[in-house]
């Protein structure tokens, strides 16, 4: 895993970069969040879903919920990007919107709008 740090409205931002599952389960969550932190000071991280296990996105297994939890309560916001057309549960879809809704947790269509979410979210 790579970690690019850039600076937006006073605000670092992690972008997490390779090719590997970065986030598995809410170890490798917490990981990252700490991995984040210490190595670069930054309480916000843009991650593309490739980097996401694919039992993250289904909301039966609650891996997604409580991951999402240990970011809001480490007060690390995130935004998730990439194509999200492909998943057509309902409940996923609902569960998107009402992340997107929030101030903590974004999923959203592209890197760039995924780091301007966060440098414009207080």
């Amino acid at each position: 895993m790579g970690l690019d740090i850039i600076e937006r409205n006073g605000t670092k931002i992690a972008i997490v970069s390779g090719k590997e599952k970065v986030i598995t389960d809410i170890e490798s969550a917490l990981d990252l969040i700490a991995t984040v932190g210490y190595e670069t000071g930054a309480n916000r991280i843009v991650i593309n879903k490739e980097n996401i296990d694919d039992s993250f996105f289904v909301l039966s297994t609650g891996i997604a919920g409580e991951i999402l939890q240990k970011f809001v309560t480490y007060q690390t916001k995130l935004a998730i990007y990439g194509d999200f057309t492909k998943y057509t549960s309902k409940p996923l879809k609902d569960f998107i919107y009402e992340s997107n809704s929030g101030n903590e947790i974004f999923f959203l269509p592209t890197k760039e709008e995924a780091i301007e979410r966060l440098a414009n979210t207080y």
